[in-house]
């Protein structure tokens, strides 16, 4: 029987895409990959204005843009022959009350956060399914599968991305593609400098999203180093496949705790690290 076209290819250097590489997590990603010995294409959206990162060919590309994606899939298939493994990494957080926060700024962080990885899951997956092998990593928070006060929209876009990734996993497998969550804690990527603000603001909430706002940051500042997470995504990349791979440290005990705890330490434990005040007697249930 004839070996797969895949299966000659087997030791030859993995061709990656890694979206989102202008900073943080995204950039040290595509920077490890490298070293790792693959073939990295990093994509950001505005090639003029990118600072170039040591052995990785950076691509145009914005994931909330179809033809934008295809393009630059279509462009490295047709220099290398194949994409091995697609790391969804592009995102932006936004902060503030679920109250305070407009549609059009929810629709907006879904399209980045969620839409965006569908996009490039799809330009991916004809390739992929056609060699029979392929890699999708996609870059979650621990976020998604705890709640996050303050942060609502940006918990329920990585929320929605899990379940995504584990069903999409169950459909690829036949086709040899595994997908593989990586669940990073808070990292020490500029948070402040890096995050948005819901445009409205309603008073009653100043106070503790106040409280929340430096609670996340100071968590950010003293988090973990994003080479720390690109390390875990060369590992998903190049490993043994694992449905969910969490940095060791914080997001490591925060996966723990979630599965193990029972629910009311982990709501308060989670109400103490973000800051929150003792919810008021209102005669209800707790």
């Amino acid at each position: 029987m004839n070996a797969h076209p895949i299966q000659n290819a087997a030791m030859e250097k993995k061709i990656v895409l890694v979206t989102g590489v202008s900073s943080g997590i995204g950039q040290a990603s595509a920077r490890a990959l490298a070293h790792a010995g693959c073939v990295v294409y990093g994509s950001v959206r505005q090639l003029e204005h990118a600072q170039p990162i040591k052995g990785v060919t950076l691509v145009q590309l914005d994931v909330c843009e179809k033809a934008s994606i295809d393009r630059a899939v279509a462009t490295i298939i047709a220099r290398e022959g194949r994409i091995d493994a697609l790391v969804n990494n592009a995102g932006h957080n936004l902060i503030g009350a679920v109250e305070e926060t407009e549609v059009v700024e929810v629709e907006s962080l879904f399209d980045t956060n969620v839409l965006g990885v569908i996009r490039a899951i799809r330009a991916v997956l004809p390739s992929m399914r056609a060699q029979r092998a392929g890699r999708i990593i996609n870059v979650s928070s621990v976020l998604g599968f705890l709640p996050g006060p303050y942060m609502g929209v940006y918990a329920a876009s990585k929320h929605a991305l899990e379940g995504l990734s584990e069903s999409l996993d169950h459909e690829v497998r036949q086709f040899g593609i595994r997908v593989t969550l990586v669940q990073p804690s808070f990292t020490n990527t500029g948070f402040k400098m890096n995050t948005q603000r819901a445009s409205t603001s309603i008073a009653d909430y100043d106070f503790e999203r106040e409280l929340a706002l430096d609670a996340i940051a100071r968590a950010s500042d003293e988090g973990t180093d994003a080479a720390l997470v690109a390390g875990t995504i060369v590992e998903a990349v190049l490993g043994n496949w694992k449905m969910r791979r969490t940095p060791a440290g914080q997001a490591s005990l925060l996966a723990k705790l979630r599965r193990f705890m029972p629910a009311a330490p982990v709501d308060a434990s989670l109400r103490r690290a973000f800051g929150l005040t003792k919810p008021k007697a209102h005669g209800g249930s707790s």
